[in-house]
This record gives structure tokens, sequence and C-alpha cells, in this order.
């Protein structure tokens, strides 16, 4: 009879799976790999997943998690008399700060994977998940629902390129000034509602 799976622990073990792939990236990573990463056999692993892909689905289960709980955390974004440009830049630099960057990274790779449809598992829901929420952030702000969420996967898509430009270049000006240019559309898009 298998042993039950303490849900802290695997929580605890998925996380940690996470913070590696955040310093490695997931396009190559095996379950011996990621073992041997973790100083852990992969007996470990096999105890709170069956096998590589059911890892693979609970990495992005808990990105997802993790994602809307960072967004959910940016200042001011349920508070209607912010400007949504401040919540972008805030989002932006919190993404961007060293502390940050790895997972960004690997926020980036696995969409670009999805994108190319080499991602071994179900396409991740955080990308969808942005886009609503950055809609909710904009009808708050007086935006009508249908063209709320249009403007926040136009918002999205935008932020996800100069994210990607600004990683694969480090031009930190250009793509900040080009950040800012946005910001500045989106409120005064806001202001036509």
């Amino acid at each position: 009879m298998p042993r039950p799976v303490n849900p802290v622990r695997r929580r605890e073990v998925l996380d940690a799976v996470i913070g590696h792939l955040a310093h490695t990236g997931i396009g190559q990573f095996t379950l011996r790999g990621i073992a041997a990463a973790l100083g852990r056999s992969t007996r470990v692993l096999t105890h709170h997943f069956a096998d590589k892909e059911e890892l693979l689905i609970a990495v992005m289960r808990r990105l997802d998690e993790q994602q809307h709980h960072a967004l959910r955390t940016t200042q001011g974004w349920e508070d209607p008399a912010v400007p949504i440009s401040a919540v972008v830049r805030s989002a932006w630099e919190r993404n961007l700060d060293e502390a940050e960057l790895p997972m960004t990274r690997l926020i980036r790779e696995i969409e670009g994977l999805a994108a190319a449809g080499r991602l071994p598992t179900a396409v991740p829901d955080f990308v969808r998940g942005r886009a609503e929420f950055v809609a909710t952030c904009l009808t708050l702000r007086g935006v009508p629902e249908r063209t709320a969420l249009i403007t926040a996967t136009m918002l999205n898509a935008t932020f996800a390129g100069l994210q990607t430009d600004y990683l694969a270049t480090g031009d930190t000006e250009r793509a900040r000034g080009a950040l800012y240019q946005l910001c500045h559309w989106l409120d005064a898009a806001v202001e036509r509602g």
C-alpha cells in the first residue's frame, strides 16, 4: 500500500522544483536531474508525482497560483484613483527586480514553449489569467467589460514582448521608454472609457 502524500510536504517539494527551474530553465528538465539538483533521490519526486508529466502539470498549476498571488499584491490595483499606468509600472519593476528575475525568465520561457507547441503538457492558465486580472483593473476604472478584456490582452502581449526584448538585449533605457509610452497610451484609453 503506497504511503499517503503529505500536501504540505508536496508543496515544499514543488516550490523547490520551481526554484530550481527558475535558475536552469524548463526546456531540458528530467526527474533525475531535478532530484540531483535538490540533493534528493528520484523516489522523493515520484512519491509526490507519478511521473515527469504529473510534475510538470503541478509546476504549471503552482506557477499559476504564484502569478495570481503576485498580481493581487500589486499595490493600487483595486483603487480606481490609482492610474492603471502605476499598476503596470509596479508590475514591471517587480518582475525585473533582481530577486524576481529568474522567475520572470522562467515564465517567459514557458510562454515561448507553449507558443511554439513545445510544452509537453497543457498550456498554463497564467496568460489568460493575467488578461482577466488586467481587465478587472480596467473595469474598476470605468472601461466597459468587452473593451477591457481586449485592451488587457493587447497590454499583456506588449508588456510580455517588452520584457522579452529587455531580457534578450539588456537595453533598460529603450525597454523602459517603450513601457512608459505604453502606459501613456493606456491611461489615455482608460480616460476615453
